[in-house]
């Protein structure tokens, strides 16, 4: 079999209709499947002005808006004309790329019909109980959670540190790597703009500590806030800037009145915003991969970030910027200030971020995903199957 045998039915929560990294990822993933003449069908809810129009096929499944977050839809199940439409389209593996009902149902479904499946991690879900003051229950959440990932031939994570928290976690005994691409053309040093950082207001010797992302609490404001506010107290001078829109816009903005916010950024608008940068200061304990800081480096920036996965397969400590015990407010502080008062250190953390951030092509990272569709299929066609999931989580 080859890439261009495979017919995937991809389920995603969110394929377009909210502008995340791990959306973005999964319609790459999908415009390089079809350029290598494979077939994709994807099943995910749809609104009427989403933030992207989708790449490939895509169908809408029923979905709720979630309740405080309403920008978030809820895939409710599978109903009968959608199955009817997987079932005419004949997948030959599924690919599910969260665990909620719809992933949940889709697995099901796979295992009904005999059909390969595996899922791709995103999201450490377990951690954003965290930030809802839910977090006795991360042991509970980690838990279902396994008992979803189990029930899938191969899960693939994007990062090595996420692959071997998953190990840890006996979430699946067939644990792959896809990791995430860098668009070179977009984030590079050379979109470098200073005189957008003048319209600014920004100095052109002030030290710029940017954070780029989704404006919600789960990518860590309070600790990204209360650093910024040690380093004032400190008299370390340094500016703000922040990129990004998103609910939590107006409690970030009130918390730090002397930042500057840009708002949402894309494509080259969003390059010439990172690359005029002089560090990122990413404290989100969260993703599994990290996209912005992999964005960072290839813009010649160091990064500054919680020791996590993702950022620790990204991130040399000491090399290409700092990675910080989470939540150590006087370690993120120091090493902010470290960078903010020594522009050779800046510069050769920036360089050798670069040098690393080369090898992240999307091609490269895709093809690797389509060889364990491949392998994955092949193994089940020799009889091998996902072990029997425990009857409790």
């Amino acid at each position: 079999m080859e890439a261009s045998d495979l017919r995937i039915a991809l389920f995603s929560g969110n394929y377009n209709y909210v502008r995340d990294g791990a959306n973005q990822a999964l319609n790459r993933l999908v415009g390089y499947l079809l350029k290598q003449g494979a077939q994709v069908r994807v099943y995910a809810p749809v609104v009427e002005n989403p933030a992207f129009p989708p790449t490939g096929d895509l169908v809408g499944v029923p979905a709720f808006a979630i309740p405080g977050r309403a920008e978030y839809r809820a895939p409710m199940m599978i109903p009968p004309s959608v199955k009817r439409d997987i079932k005419a389209f004949a997948p030959n593996i599924f690919h599910v790329s969260s665990p909620e009902i719809l992933g949940h149902r889709a697995v099901t479904l796979a295992r009904k019909w005999k059909t390969p499946v595996v899922a791709s991690v995103h999201t450490r879900f377990e951690t954003y109980l965290r930030y809802y003051g839910l977090a006795f229950l991360e042991p509970l959440a980690v838990a279902c959670l396994r008992r979803f990932y189990r029930r899938c031939d191969a899960i693939f994570a994007p990062s090595d540190s996420m692959a071997q928290l998953l190990r840890e976690q006996r979430m699946n005994y067939d644990v792959g790597i896809w990791t995430r691409g860098i668009d070179q053309e977009i984030f590079n040093p050379g979109r470098r703009d200073m005189e957008w950082r003048r319209s600014l207001g920004i100095a052109d010797d002030e030290a710029v500590i940017g954070f780029v992302g989704r404006l919600v609490m789960e990518k860590g404001l309070d600790v990204f806030s209360d650093t910024i506010d040690a380093l004032t107290k400190r008299g370390v001078k340094h500016r703000v800037l922040i990129v990004g829109e998103g609910p939590a816009r107006e409690w970030f903005t009130d918390r730090l009145p002397s930042a500057t916010f840009v708002g949402f950024q894309a494509g080259p608008d969003l390059g010439r915003a990172v690359a005029s940068m002089d560090m990122l200061f990413n404290p989100s304990v969260t993703e599994t991969f990290g996209n912005v800081t992999l964005e960072a480096m290839a813009a010649h920036l160091p990064v500054v970030a919680a020791r996590a996965t993702g950022s620790e397969s990204l991130v040399t400590d000491g090399v290409t910027g700092k990675l910080i015990r989470p939540g150590a407010i006087s370690d993120f502080a120091d090493a902010l200030q470290y960078y903010c008062q020594n522009r050779e250190a800046r510069i050769h953390a920036g360089e050798a971020g670069r040098a690393s951030s080369d090898r992240y092509g999307w091609d490269q990272v895709n093809q690797a995903l389509v060889d364990g569709y491949l392998r994955v299929i092949r193994q089940r066609e020799l009889g091998s199957s996902p072990p029997r999931p425990s009857p409790v989580p």
